[in-house]
């Protein structure tokens, strides 16, 4: 059996989310989706659901379990919250990518705006460009690789999330160090690679991750 086609210019998101929330096939194409907001959001099951288009607000937001790919552009917040399965978004992402998200696969084969993964709780998000201003930021676990640049303020008040990134990288935020690239991170990374479809050498890559120093209460924090 092919996949369901649901064209969003002719029923609503709503209708789309209620058949993929009581899914009655395993796969499904979404067409026209002209920039809708949370398509393919509270998805619950493992289909696997293909939109062709650029998509608003909040795509795939709370996905567990489904395989979700954006042909084109997502706006803020895809994979918000995402607990398990795939996400990928063939264009660019705006703002907040992936932010609080605990589980799966988040794969941006553009650039995504500033604050990608912000309070990432377990995911993995690869960017295949570059990354804007706070990114990572208070991000608690998970993995993020960014195959271009990083903005400044990466990883602000990070947690144990661990970060690669291949170019530039701007002013690092409070508690946000550099750290030594072991074989053990190469070959983490390596994988991680693979599973978004990427090819790019682990050697041009460094990391990043917590100080540690916000841990702990010093004298003079509480100060006026």
């Amino acid at each position: 059996m092919g996949a369901v086609s649901f064209d969003l210019s002719d029923g609503g998101v709503r209708a789309l989310n209620a058949e993929l929330h009581r899914p009655s096939a395993t796969a499904y194409e979404v067409l026209h989706p002209d920039g809708a907001h949370a398509v393919a959001a509270g998805v619950h099951a493992e289909l696997a659901v293909e939109v062709h288009g650029h998509v608003g607000y909040y795509a795939a937001g709370m996905n567990d379990g489904a395989t979700v790919t954006i042909r084109g552009n997502a706006g803020t917040g895809v994979a918000e919250n995402m607990m398990s399965g795939t996400v990928r978004v063939t264009g660019d992402a705006s703002q907040s990518a992936g932010a609080t998200a605990h589980g799966g696969l988040l794969v941006i084969e553009g650039s995504a705006s500033m604050r990608c993964g912000i309070s990432m709780k377990g995911v993995d998000i690869v960017v295949g460009g570059s990354v804007g201003p706070m990114s990572a930021f208070m991000a608690q676990a998970g993995r993020m690789v960014v195959c271009g640049d990083a903005g400044d303020a990466l990883g602000d008040s990070i947690y144990e999330a661990r970060l690669y990134v291949r170019g530039a990288v701007g002013e690092l935020g409070a508690d946000c160090v550099e750290k030594e690239m072991r074989e053990e991170h190469r070959a983490e990374l390596a994988e991680l690679l693979a599973a978004a479809g990427l090819d790019h050498d682990p050697g041009d890559f460094r990391r990043f991750g917590s100080a540690r120093r916000l841990y702990h209460f010093q004298p003079g924090h509480g100060s006026y």
